[in-house]
């Protein structure tokens, strides 16, 4: 292992970070592409060291003669009749328990290579069904084994050597495995030496341009035994390693992460779309707000401080009248955010201000991500915006309007008020004593006090009603002026309660959205590494 490679098992921690993070948000094939890997990783890790080696090809490229010529005995019959080869056979060297393997593999033929030479000794060699088998269900066991094995030898034939559909669907994908991967010019001996030379370097060529650069080219004739030496050697190489299904795995691992990578976006475009969300945040709440009707609420909260200050400055006399009216503020069953209030639903403007401000918010936050995250995105916001309208009228529902406090001076009028109607009375109680005496012809009798010519008990009638209806007309503005820092404070203490929700329900699962790509990206990027 090279000193600046991760460790396969970090690689596969921070693949199986990335799944985990990717699970419940990114609806796309390549998380469960790494799901799988991670299971196959944990179930290779647990089978031992033992080298899976598979020789694959097409019918007639002489890969049964290969697998029989390595073996030392004719294990795998090979023909002409397409298909031949319909399920792997497995050749094992020395003892190393490769029967739970082969079980694994599903692979149900098997043979010991019995006094094998000692260099290959761990190696199991398989022989895959051909991969262009008029057979479907041998396409797809040849496809499920490639995928499990630890080193593929790819036999090719002179003639088919440049083949589109092996070089497309099988080399050119695994050109991240180019360590596990190994290619084998077979039937040579049917070509001279100059073709022979040309055919190696025109596929040398083929193979370097698919990215395959550091992939072994071994030429050889499995019926003269041509280049046998070289392959077992090649073989030998990989077994004494005992790495092979640890960088078959790193390089699943990597390759996997690199899928999942297209799925990053830039660190740059991230941190901007953080604070883009941040700026839309005031408009979204002052959405929220009109649609949990706070207008609504706040004009509540003043005519009811209104209702309240007329009871304690207004006139007496009149005070009767206000009390027939129900409270503004209590028709609204606020106080309990475990009921619903009665306030009137958003209206379609509302609503369609809250839908576009939660676009905003979204497109924001999805700014230069790929477009699987913003599609969670969008799903993370429809959510959101399910939940709002129960959300908004129980914050609004519980929020605390500040305390109902009568301020001094209205106590202070309130008594005035009271003391001017006892005046009025006495004045008026004094008249109809005085329409008494008169009756009873004893007016003469008690003198009458005047004031400025004016007598006494008219003065304190008139002069009390008078006075008591010019106070209440004064405190009126100033009640109006009370009542309007009431709901300023109302709408300061619910639009707060509506941030809050705002924050709850669409900020934070946002950020939470933005926070999971950075941690998806960094699991990626160490997977990659």
């Amino acid at each position: 292992m090279r000193r600046s490679e991760l460790p396969l098992t970090d690689r596969l921690a921070a693949l199986r970070e990335a799944v985990e993070v990717a699970e419940e948000r990114l609806e796309v094939p390549e998380v469960a592409r790494a799901r799988t890997l991670l299971a196959k990783a944990g179930a290779r890790e647990a089978l031992g060291d033992a080298t899976v080696v598979a020789l694959a090809g097409a019918t007639g490229s002489g890969k049964s003669t290969l697998f029989n010529a390595l073996s030392g005995s004719e294990v795998s019959t090979p023909g002409v009749r397409r298909p031949t080869t319909g399920v792997a056979h497995a050749s094992v060297w020395g003892e190393h328990g490769a029967d739970r393997l082969l079980d694994w593999l599903e692979v149900p033929r098997r043979h010991r290579v019995a006094g094998g030479e000692p260099g290959l000794d761990g190696l199991v060699l398989l022989d895959l069904p051909d991969h262009d088998s008029i057979r479907l269900e041998n396409r797809l066991e040849v496809d499920r084994l490639v995928e499990l094995v630890d080193v593929l030898v790819w036999v090719l034939d002179p003639q088919k050597y440049a083949d589109a559909a092996v070089h497309e669907r099988y080399l050119a994908p695994l050109a991240g495995h180019a360590g596990v991967l190994v290619v084998v010019l077979n039937q040579v001996d049917r070509l001279d030496e100059p073709a022979a030379r040309a055919c190696l370097a025109d596929l040398r060529g083929l193979l370097d341009s698919e990215g395959l650069a550091a992939t072994p080219v071994v030429a050889t004739a499995a019926r003269t035994g041509a280049g046998l030496p070289e392959l077992r050697a090649e073989l030998a190489k990989r077994v004494a390693a005992r790495r092979a299904a640890t960088d078959r795995l790193a390089a699943d691992a990597r390759s996997a992460a690199g899928a999942l990578a297209v799925h990053c976006g830039s660190g740059d475009s991230t941190s901007r779309s953080r604070s883009r969300i941040a700026d839309e945040r005031e408009g979204l709440a002052d959405a929220l707000a009109d649609a949990a009707g706070v207008p609504a609420v706040v004009t509540a909260v003043e005519r009811s401080a209104r209702r309240r200050g007329a009871a304690h400055t207004g006139w007496p006399l009149l005070r009767w009248v206000g009390k027939l009216r129900p409270d503004p503020l209590g028709r609204l069953h606020l106080g309990d955010e475990r009921a619903r209030t009665s306030l009137p639903q958003a209206g379609a403007m509302q609503q369609a201000a809250v839908s576009a401000a939660l676009r905003r918010a979204r497109d924001d936050a999805g700014d230069g991500l790929p477009q699987a995250w913003r599609d969670d995105l969008r799903r993370t916001a429809e959510v959101s915006e399910e939940r709002l309208a129960g959300q908004l009228d129980r914050a609004v529902a519980g929020t605390d309007l500040g305390p109902e406090r009568t301020p001094l001076w209205q106590r202070a009028v309130g008594g005035l008020q009271w003391l001017l109607v006892l005046v009025a009375l006495t004045g008026a109680l004094w008249l109809l004593g005085l329409v008494a005496l008169g009756w009873l012809q004893l007016d003469d009798v008690v003198p009458l006090p005047r004031v400025e010519g004016l007598p006494l008990p008219t003065l304190l009638l008139v002069g009390g009603l008078l006075a008591g209806f010019l106070f209440a007309l004064v405190a009126r503005p100033l009640v109006d002026l009370g009542a309007r820092r009431r709901g300023r404070q109302a709408r300061r203490r619910l639009a707060a309660r509506v941030g809050e929700v705002a924050d709850a329900e669409v900020i934070e699962p946002l950020a939470e959205a933005q926070e999971d790509h950075r941690r998806f990206c960094a699991a990626v990027t160490r997977a990659r590494s």
